[in-house]
């Protein structure tokens, strides 16, 4: 991908919303992520499954006491693919800056 394109995967605003999420934290419990983002249980793990396969994503299952437990975390991959992302949409932004400057100047 070229550093000013946009990531395909990211375009979904519930997957942006997760890797944003994640690059703040490390190893964060999947009912946070859930109630973070605002998604049900299979729609979060239906994003995160698409993550995953990307490999934006690492899945850690395991248990609290008896109590089964899923923890989310953001892989290097993930981190670069979001970084990329963010330039894109800066870039967007600066050319519609520019343009809507260039349109003052000629009015």
């Amino acid at each position: 991908m070229a550093p000013t394109e946009l990531d395909p995967v990211l375009l979904d605003p519930t997957r942006l919303s997760i890797v944003s999420l994640l690059a703040g934290v490390e190893w964060a419990e999947f009912a946070w992520v859930r109630e973070s983002v605002g998604a049900s249980a299979s729609a979060l793990s239906k994003q995160v499954t698409t993550l995953g396969n990307h490999g934006y994503v690492e899945v850690e299952k395991g248990y609290v006491g008896k109590r089964p437990r899923t923890w989310l975390n953001l892989s290097q991959a993930g981190r670069a693919a979001l970084e990329s992302h963010v330039v894109a949409l800066q870039g967007i932004l600066e050319t519609s800056r520019q343009a809507a400057e260039a349109r003052q100047d000629n009015a």
